[in-house]
């Protein structure tokens, strides 16, 4: 059984962590030369109903990276604006330990491997075209592109390329497969009708910072500093991919995270009017490089899928994280990319497919985007952490924080340890 995955941000490694665990042999192509994508520049776990997805995955058998993240928590049980419990981790960490244990795994990871076609046979895909022409042959296929980028999305839709982590003119555009294979991809759009979002952080490095600030982030994880009053622009709320930030005290405030860097929860914010403010008069940006103009324009496109994630219209492609829906996170990353990878082996065994329960947080996620889509809503983000999904979890009687309540949800579903199988190194 072999099993190809394209894209090795968090839902890539988590879809080629399964399906490796479960005996196939895997292949996992990132265009870029890190593991983790997008998820360099997060950091933020179990914060609102990610504790709760979280402890359902580490129940479901697929806590690895959970585990992972959690190893390298800077700060634990911290709350900021609309957030509880949060921990934050040091992601500079986190991309080589995943790509050790992947390898020790089993996986084989091919970076600066830029998948750019298809080959189709019928409503199979035959094999892969790699950048150089090289053909790649699997038997299934996991696409875990992302969807942000390229460069002239981020021209057409945002301000320009902004040099954000995923450096597009350096390793080339990311390539939507689904589309490639004869699938209408989906486009999100803002609340205005404008396609994609904007990501919703930026990061400075330590040293650019007062001592002051430094002082409180490693005391206390976050810092909370009000904007100058003429320097409040509540329309760049509507702007952000993470509406769970798009509430008034993240527009009338600066506020900082501690994740190894400096995390500014903004798209973009002006460099002169940041060294405005006590304690920033010396800060740089590191990630977006021009966090001035804007972030990267995300949510371009996602390809209709199942609740088992099988791509719509190709047999044997499944799809996770940004390119399963319009997901928000790590967790969510890490739950759709697992479900994919899990079923992708489940189809070559030629077993049913498995759709979580909507009993759990991480199986009624999965179904409520397909059922917003299905509904023509583009323009909502569903994440465990906050805005409209995190509501309906409460809603349902989904959010908990009681270990003992979660693990005996899952248990009494019979799903404890579904996703468990150790490496077969």
């Amino acid at each position: 059984m072999k099993v190809i995955i394209i894209g090795g941000g968090w839902a890539g490694c988590s879809a080629a962590l399964e399906a490796v665990k479960l005996g196939a042999e895997v292949e996992l192509y990132e265009r870029t030369d890190l593991l983790l994508g997008v998820g360099n520049v997060g950091g933020i776990m179990r914060n609102n109903g990610r504790y709760t997805a979280a402890e359902e995955l580490i129940n479901l058998g697929a806590g690895d990276f959970i585990r992972i993240m959690d190893s390298i928590a800077i700060h634990k049980n911290i709350d900021f604006p609309e957030h509880k419990h949060s921990w934050l981790c040091d992601i500079g960490k986190a991309e080589p330990i995943v790509r050790r244990y992947l390898i020790e795994c089993g996986v084989k990871i091919f970076l600066q491997s830029r998948i750019t076609d298809v080959n189709m046979e019928g409503n199979k895909i035959k094999s892969l075209v790699l950048f150089n022409k090289d053909i790649i042959t699997g038997d299934v296929f996991v696409e875990t592109t992302g969807s942000t980028g390229s460069m002239p999305n981020c021209v057409k839709y945002g301000n320009g390329c902004v040099m954000c982590t995923l450096r597009c003119p350096s390793f080339g555009a990311r390539v939507s497969i689904s589309s490639r294979a004869g699938v209408n991809d989906l486009v999100g759009e803002r609340a205005n009708g404008m396609k994609g979002a904007m990501s919703g952080s930026c990061e400075f490095p330590r040293e650019s910072l007062s001592k002051d600030i430094i002082k409180e982030l490693e005391k206390n994880g976050v810092v909370v500093i009000p904007i100058p009053k003429e320097d409040v622009h509540l329309e760049k709320l509507e702007q952000k991919v993470c509406q769970q930030y798009a509430t008034l005290e993240f527009a009338e405030n600066i506020i900082l995270l501690d994740t190894g860097r400096v995390k500014l929860m903004t798209s973009h914010y002006p460099l002169d009017k940041l060294r405005k403010i006590k304690g920033l008069e010396n800060v740089v940006y590191i990630d977006p490089l021009v966090g001035s103009n804007g972030n990267s324009i995300r949510y371009l496109c996602a390809a209709p899928r199942n609740n088992s994630m099988q791509v719509n219209g190709v047999e044997n492609l499944f799809c996770g994280g940004e390119k399963s829906g319009f997901f928000v996170g790590h967790t969510e990353a890490m739950t759709t990319g697992t479900l994919a990878g899990y079923n992708a082996v489940q189809y070559l065994e030629k077993k049913p497919l498995l759709e979580l329960p909507r009993e759990l947080a991480t199986g009624d996620i999965i179904a409520y985007a397909n059922d917003k889509v299905k509904e023509g809503k583009m323009s909502e983000r569903y994440t465990f952490s906050g805005a409209e999904y995190f509501e309906r979890m409460k809603d349902l009687g989904l959010y908990s924080i009681n270990n003992d309540e979660i693990r005996s949800r899952v248990k009494k579903l019979n799903l404890t340890n579904i996703f468990l199988k150790q490496c077969k190194n």
